[in-house]
């Protein structure tokens, strides 16, 4: 079991990877696929064609690490894998459903890439606590969560401007 700080961030690469690969290769695909900097002490979460191998890359102070777990039974459920079975599942039904109309659109619009030829994300973010319960083997899209409250990043230096102008307007 990995214990990982709540700040931690954790990316998920989509596309499946050759887990050959090791500190070098993951690094540089932590950097191009993913698009983050895997110095930041982030995880960085691969897996395998089958989905029954994944290894997590992260960068530990003084060097990178590489956390490897492969599954006697079963496979690795990502978010993003319900998303996409869903999406060729409403594809497929729109082809069935008169593609000819839908070509027919996109042909006099003047676009010629439709909803298929667009490129999905090659990345995911999830929390800490949500990979641990993918490791776990537990379906992410089961879990039910409670409503908590998050600070919203963005509104860090707003709120701090707002608090030293009241704070200096009371004072004077």
């Amino acid at each position: 079991m990995l214990t990982i700080p709540r700040s931690t961030r954790v990316f998920l690469a989509t596309e499946p990877t050759d887990l050959r690969k090791g500190f070098d290769g993951l690094f540089a695909l932590a950097q191009t696929v993913v698009g983050e900097d895997p110095f930041s002490g982030h995880l960085f979460v691969f897996r395998n064609q089958r989905r029954d191998r994944l290894k997590v890359l992260w960068w530990d102070r003084d060097g990178l690490a590489i956390y490897y777990k492969r599954l006697e039974r079963g496979s690795y459920q990502f978010p993003t894998d319900v998303e996409s079975r869903s999406k060729s599942l409403q594809d497929s039904k729109r082809s069935s459903h008169g593609s000819e109309t839908s070509h027919s659109k996109n042909a006099s619009s003047g676009s010629a890439t439709s909803s298929r030829d667009e490129k999905p994300s090659q990345r995911c973010e999830i929390r800490a606590d949500e990979l641990a319960l993918l490791l776990e083997g537990i379906d992410l899209a089961s879990v039910k969560r409670r409503p908590r409250y998050e600070r919203p990043a963005s509104t860090t230096t707003s709120t701090t401007s707002t608090v030293s102008s009241t704070h200096t307007a009371s004072t004077s």
